[in-house]
């Protein structure tokens, strides 16, 4: 037997573990679909087909044994920023990067729980900006339109969930990675708390701002793949307390006072919420409002918080290019930006980090009147493929702003945030909401999120060109 490539992470480990199907069958279709992708969404900077293979005919060994882990034998993806052991670790960079000898904690708790690494997605250089395009490996498309981007910097792992090609894949998020991809490729993305899952071999990754997080179709999904990856090296500096996301999916959120934020923070380069996305966001908030929640108009006290983003990104984006092997293949705006980073080095930059405590301390104070916030994603649908490739680093500091301003508040904060699904706007274009909660509210969020899901059922959409056939193989 065969499963269809609709069916998710949650309906994959049941299947394998019923004996319904085998994983090496699954690493097959998964393989197949990849493959067929290349042309078209383009996803994967490396494809594990041997190593995959050998994984799943070792998932179905332990399967036929009673051995059941919470992933066992499904395919998964992880981005190009996370080391596997015999893989590189290219990060979007152009040049022949060195083989890693370990895996990094994420990917080895995936491992742990059984699951099949079947690749590594595309992200754009360094992860910094909001399209997945470069010299190493082309442009990753939109599955919902191939003229446009799924957005960055984990736009792989976006497109090869939202293609159907995987169930499910890590991403990264240090300025909204995963949930910008999510939002513009009808995903949901789960940005969880700063050192939920761990970036190990890294302790903090881009002085803090970046974490991994989860993509997929479902909530449930999303949150299986948290649960599975989570978790810390005994020398991560962040180890919050644990929780259990997929058991969040079930419960019930309860009545909730939601702050509708629409107002961009506040950034030197100015941004505006696109009408179309605007009455995408509004009417989920309405929605949200007809489940019985409180929703009202109100914006988080922000402040000047831009100010402490840009040493920490800087920085960490330096700290990155002195690492790199070959630096003469850079783009010329990470090198330009490296630069900034390493003057920001010093004070600046121990002033931003110091500043955390008392933006937690202000916005925490916000949520003492709302449970929860319900902001766009993004200001705009997603670009058209190529059109910041080409910028100068101002303008594309620009473009980046105007279309981007919303999600990377909560980078500084370290704090989560969900992207759910708002719907389409012209050109059917995908756009997204972000739920946004205080320190360790994962699973207040995901229940919130389920309980939308139930109702809009946005999981049974999909891109164009591939509601057209249920064959995983085609």
């Amino acid at each position: 037997m065969t499963l269809d490539r609709a069916a998710g992470l949650a309906e994959s480990v049941r299947a394998l573990a019923d004996g319904e199907v085998s994983s090496r069958v699954l690493v097959e279709q998964a393989l197949a679909r990849i493959e067929a992708s290349r042309s078209t969404v383009n996803a994967f900077r490396i494809v594990r087909a041997e190593a995959a293979l050998a994984e799943a005919d070792a998932a179905d060994k332990e399967l036929a044994a009673g051995v059941r882990k919470p992933l066992l034998g499904v395919p998964v993806a992880v981005k190009d920023d996370m080391d596997v052991a015999g893989e590189p670790t290219a990060f979007g960079c152009d040049g022949e990067f060195p083989l890693v000898a370990e895996d990094g904690e994420a990917v080895r708790r995936l491992r742990a729980a059984g699951a099949v690494i079947i690749g590594k997605t595309n992200t754009c250089e360094f992860g910094q900006w909001p399209f997945t395009e470069g010299p190493a490996f082309g442009a990753t498309r939109n599955p919902w339109n191939p003229e446009h981007t799924p957005g960055g910097s984990s736009g792989g792992s976006a497109a090869a969930v939202s293609a159907g090609l995987v169930p499910a894949a890590l991403g990264s998020d240090g300025a909204g990675s995963v949930r910008i991809p999510a939002s513009w490729t009808h995903l949901i993305g789960i940005k969880p708390q700063r050192g939920r899952i761990s970036t190990w071999p890294r302790g903090e990754s881009f002085q803090g701002i970046t974490v991994n997080g989860t993509l997929a179709r479902t909530v449930a999904d999303a949150a299986l793949l948290l649960d599975a990856a989570s978790g810390n090296h005994e020398r991560d500096p962040h180890q919050p307390p644990r929780i259990d996301a997929f058991e969040a999916v079930g419960r019930e959120p309860g009545r909730l006072r939601i702050a509708l934020a629409l107002k961009p923070p506040f950034t030197a380069l100015p941004a505006r919420l696109q009408p179309e996305v605007r009455a995408r966001v509004v009417q989920l908030a309405e929605r949200v409002s007809g489940l019985g929640h409180v929703v009202e108009e109100a914006d988080p006290p922000y402040g000047q918080i831009g100010l402490t983003f840009i040493p920490r990104a800087t920085v960490g984006l330096a700290e990155r290019v002195g690492e790199a092997p070959f630096p003469a293949l850079l783009d010329r705006r990470t090198r330009d930006a490296a630069r900034l980073g390493r003057l920001l080095g010093g004070a600046p930059l121990r002033a931003a980090r110091r500043a955390e405590a008392v933006l937690h301390r202000r916005i925490g104070g916000f949520f003492e009147s709302y449970d929860v916030i319900l902001a766009p994603t993004t200001a705009a649908p997603p670009p058209r493929i190529g059109s910041m490739l080409q910028l100068s680093g101002f303008a594309t500091d620009r473009a980046m702003i105007a279309a981007c301003p919303y999600a990377w508040p909560w980078n500084v904060l370290g704090w989560p945030g969900v992207n759910v699904p708002a719907g389409f706007v012209s050109g059917g274009l995908p756009v997204g909401a972000q739920l946004l909660g205080p320190a360790g509210s994962e699973p207040l969020l995901i229940s919130l999120a389920a309980q939308l899901e139930a109702e809009l059922r946005w999981h049974e959409a999909w891109p164009p060109e591939l509601a057209v056939s249920d064959s995983p193989a085609a």
